[in-house]
């Protein structure tokens, strides 16, 4: 891999975990209670896992710099729906938890400039 390639890998690695960082202080200011941030299983992760009220949230977090390549929401597939699902049974599996309501939200940040974000909160993205 080349430089070039490296440093683009690290940027949105720097900027995905800003993301995170950012969607979980929103989600903590609107009262959600964060379980899990990172849930890995098998090639697959789930940003953040909350609760909000009786719901188990799981939570899909898109950065961008900015939107030369779309909505960022549009970048969570059928595929990536499919995926998130299954990491999501997995961590009830894994917990054993077994009659428990959840859904899947997505939050999306776009820009640079902390104080010029575009955060979009999506509840109930997909099911």
């Amino acid at each position: 891999m080349s430089e070039e390639q490296n440093n683009k890998k690290s940027n949105s690695k720097s900027l995905g975990k800003k993301g995170e960082e950012i969607a979980e202080k929103l989600l903590i200011s609107k009262g959600y209670e964060i379980i899990k941030k990172n849930f890995t299983f098998g090639k697959g992760e789930i940003d953040i896992i909350a609760r909000d009220g009786e719901y188990i949230v799981f939570v899909e977090v898109k950065s961008r710099r900015n939107y030369l390549y779309g909505e960022p929401e549009y970048s969570i597939t059928k595929s990536k729906q499919r995926q998130l699902k299954k990491i999501a049974e997995a961590y009830f599996y894994v917990n054993g938890i077994q009659e428990q309501l959840c859904r899947f939200d997505v939050i999306t940040i776009v820009g640079e400039n902390e104080n010029e974000l575009k955060i979009n909160h999506i509840i109930n993205a997909f099911y």
